[in-house]
């Protein structure tokens, strides 16, 4: 039965942050709750997607009670083993049953107000069955948007052992959504320094003045 509606719009559309990774960079914090300009980063997340979306689920594989209150709901991966952003993806298809999701990583708090209205432009004007985010130069596999009804052909590849999320999306009608004109979306926290950078750079007005002082 297919349970994906051709055309996405925001009531059929379930946001989906994924913090399901180990973080071994960030010396194993757990990233989503890494404090950014006063409140965990994937609360900037979550604020962001939320006026673009009908609700907002959180993709995360520990510390799921603190996940819970900053969003609709927390889904955990059906794959004990970290296995990747897909199986993340398989694991909020599965919760939303219906219509289509848009994933975005938990560490990237600078989520633009039109995101899911450009992915979804970009699949109707490409009459593609997903659509990824291209910027900084590179095809951006995590901000994506999905229909539900691919959730069988996404468990079939994590089956046969696959991880490659490209491989998975070269083998349906990808579209594409330029957002090169953006790209502080794409900014990430994967260090503490990295964290400290951007908090200074978007975040932390204080020290903006200081700097034009």
């Amino acid at each position: 039965m297919d349970k994906g509606p051709f055309s996405p719009n925001r009531s059929t559309i379930t946001g989906v942050v994924l913090a399901g990774g180990r973080a071994t960079r960030m010396g194993g914090m757990d990233k989503g709750l890494v404090p950014v300009g006063g409140a965990p980063m994937v609360k900037h997340v979550v604020q962001r997607l939320s006026p673009q979306v009908a609700r907002v689920v959180i993709n995360a594989n520990r510390n799921v009670e603190r996940y819970r209150c900053l969003a609709d709901a927390v889904v955990t991966d059906s794959h004990r083993d970290f296995a990747g952003p897909l199986a993340g993806m398989a694991a909020a298809m599965q919760w939303a049953q219906y219509g289509w999701i848009v994933t975005v990583p938990c560490d990237s708090p600078l989520v633009p107000g039109d995101l899911v209205a450009r992915l979804a432009a970009a699949l109707r004007a490409e009459d593609a069955e997903l659509a990824v985010a291209w910027g900084d130069g590179r095809l951006q596999p995590v901000f994506a948007l999905l229909p539900c009804n691919l959730l069988g052909s996404l468990q079939q590849f994590l089956a046969s052992g696959e991880r490659k999320i490209d491989k998975w999306y070269a083998s349906h009608r990808m579209a594409t959504a330029d957002l090169d004109d953006v790209p502080e979306t794409f900014l990430n926290v994967n260090t503490p320094e990295e964290r400290d950078a951007l908090e200074v750079r978007y975040f932390d007005d204080g020290a903006r003045e200081r700097r034009h002082e």
